[in-house]
């Protein structure tokens, strides 16, 4: 399965395979450990029976109606001693030998896991280099001192080309900002999927456990709907913003408290702005501004 993936990674050099065929062993591995869970538990079910048979053996040849304890059932009976220690080597082997193959097969799917993330940390690095991506940042006045940004939609490896240039990290999936999916039909869209260190409780986080959450070390970035924009502030530390994916544009939200407002101030609208022209003038980003 994992030689089968990188052959693919390997001989095609778009990031949209990349990342199918991560998608691919994911779901491999997911599949792989729940096999082996299940072996586990079969092994403890089977050594609990053959246990739970050996009692039930000796009460009756002993004629006891009594509980009988393990140990006393191991003196009692030489053939019945001699069926447990058997039964329970070949039981300790078994579990033994299920553990170096997980082992292994754990081994195997995190170099796969590695050279997967390499590959497209390699590939999202030269793309980036070769063609900046392109955005079209757009101003809606909101009164005098009030605005809100849009940013026109973008598509292709756009969105993780900007996830790496914004965050420095590669995201767990290619479609994430246009996911849409939600686990209720009732709740929004989560901010992250359940996967690369994130549990399943934890993909719905307040403002400031999400600042922390896309901080936290590490090169993959389980985000989802939206892309993380940290932006520096002039007395010193940053603003944390985000683009929230929403039909034909992109949303510029800012962290305020334990959410999020999209009506800006002047100056965090003018600092975004900035920051996104900082970036186009080191020419690491196309950009074009219409103010409405």
């Amino acid at each position: 399965m994992t030689r089968g993936v990188l052959a693919r990674v390997r001989g095609l050099e778009t990031l949209e395979s990349a990342y199918d065929a991560w998608l691919e062993l994911r779901l491999a591995h997911g599949a792989v450990r729940l096999r082996f869970q299940e072996e586990r538990e079969r092994l403890e079910q089977q050594g609990s029976f053959l246990v739970g048979a050996v009692r039930a053996a000796s009460q009756e040849r002993a004629g006891l109606s009594g509980a009988v304890s393990e140990s006393a059932l191991a003196s009692s009976d030489a053939p019945m001693r001699d069926f447990l220690r058997q039964a329970e080597e070949k039981l300790t082997r078994a579990r033994e030998a299920l553990a170096k193959d997980e082992a292994e097969s754990e081994a195997r799917f995190q170099a796969t896991f590695e050279e997967i993330r390499t590959t497209v940390q390699d590939r999202v690095r030269r793309y980036l280099s070769a063609s900046p991506p392109r955005l079209r940042l757009l101003l809606r006045k909101v009164g005098a001192t009030r605005a809100v940004l849009h940013v026109e939609r973008v598509g292709g490896d756009a969105p993780v080309l900007l996830l790496y240039l914004f965050a420095g990290r590669i995201p767990s999936r290619y479609g994430f900002l246009f996911d849409d999916s939600t686990e209720e039909v009732s709740l929004p869209p989560a901010p992250l999927y359940p996967e690369e260190g994130v549990a399943p409780g934890e993909v719905r986080l307040e403002a400031t456990a999400l600042v922390a959450r896309v901080l936290a070390p590490g090169e993959v970035l389980p985000v989802k709907g939206f892309l993380p924009v940290f932006v520096p502030r002039p007395e010193g530390g940053e603003d944390f913003f985000r683009l929230l994916q929403r039909g034909p544009v992109m949303e510029v939200e800012v962290a305020d408290g334990p959410g999020f407002r999209s009506i800006l101030t002047r100056e965090e609208s003018e600092r975004f702005a900035g920051h996104l022209l900082r970036l186009k003038l080191e020419g690491r980003l196309e950009l074009e501004v219409e103010a409405g």
